[in-house]
């Protein structure tokens, strides 16, 4: 059984995670003032992610007879010297998510709530394949620099990114 200390925390997070989407969507907004679809675009389809990761707790919660508690989050920061610091801005988010899932993870093991960490363990992957996808994006644009011609390409090529909730994504 869950105890309400780990509710408490698995509503906290749902909540983090709603506040994520708003900071992806604040730089997705920040990326369409400074015309870069491409970014805005990929920023959007983070905030539909996170939205979906929220609702994965949300879910998740309400199928353990616990109930879904929600708070206000944050202002995000919506402006930005460039899109580097975005991106930048967006792995150290990323980092603290993943402390957050850990922490969660930790607490989860600590109660030996087998269906919780069976739950976490989808979040824990998730984490790996967002923060190496900021690195190699952070890396590229440093790799282009001022070299509009390579930031006009890669801004293309990231208006073709999609969000397709996973084929799991009921579990």
């Amino acid at each position: 059984m869950v105890s309400e200390r780990l509710f408490k925390e698995l509503n906290e997070q749902m909540n983090f995670e709603f506040e994520s989407a708003n900071i992806y969507l604040a730089m997705a907004a920040y990326c369409a003032s400074i015309d870069l679809d491409g970014f805005e675009n990929f920023f959007l389809v983070q905030n539909e992610e996170e939205r979906f990761h929220a609702m994965k707790f949300y879910n998740y919660i309400n199928e353990v007879d616990g109930r879904a508690i929600f708070s206000a989050y944050a202002e995000p920061k919506n402006e930005f010297s460039s899109l580097l610091e975005a991106l930048e801005m967006a792995l150290k988010h990323e980092k603290v998510v993943t402390e957050r899932i850990y922490k969660l993870m930790d607490l989860a093991q600590e109660e030996k709530e087998y269906a919780t960490i069976s739950f976490l363990k989808w979040f824990i992957d998730e984490q790996v394949e967002e923060m190496s996808m900021f690195k190699k994006l952070i890396q590229k644009v440093k790799m282009i620099d001022k070299n509009t011609n390579g930031l006009m390409a890669l801004d293309k090529e990231l208006t073709q990114r999609t969000f397709t909730p996973p084929a799991d994504a009921n579990e």
